[in-house]
């Protein structure tokens, strides 16, 4: 492994959001893609738990599904990429798209989730248009 890379650099460059919470869903890491992506400064967000970025809607079976994650040490989304709304900090909603790693203690207890997310909104939309037309191409109204 080189060990010339900054780490903490690849964490800040890259494009997608980084987002890392512990055990109790309280964001520990929020690079600038993720402030980007959601309109949360790292200081806004950090302490804060998932709920900052999670609907309503999503919050139940997001938080069922977080618990189960921290009992076992699995994730169903490890090499899935999961696709859902995410809430902005202007209150709109986005479309994501995201893996799942977890992470570990010392004695290999889960103590945390990292998460690596894309922004979908613009391309699901585009997405959503193209069927319709296809629809409406397939079925013409008199």
């Amino acid at each position: 492994m080189n060990t010339n890379i900054d780490l903490h650099q690849l964490v800040e460059c890259v494009g997608d959001a980084i987002i890392a919470a512990d055990t109790n869903e309280k964001i520990v890491l929020w690079n600038p893609a993720a402030t980007r992506i959601f309109g949360y400064s790292e200081a806004e967000a950090l302490g804060q738990t998932l709920d900052l970025i999670v609907p309503d809607r999503q919050r139940q079976r997001h938080n069922e599904g977080y618990s189960k994650s921290m009992e076992t040490g699995t994730t169903q989304y490890g090499t899935s990429l999961l696709k859902v709304p995410a809430k902005h900090k202007d209150g709109s909603m986005l479309s994501i798209a995201f893996t799942v790693g977890m992470l570990f203690d010392q004695n290999h207890k889960a103590n945390g989730v990292v998460a690596i997310i894309r922004d979908e909104t613009s391309r699901f939309a585009e997405e959503r248009a193209l069927k319709k037309r296809l629809s409406e191409l397939e079925n013409p109204q008199p």
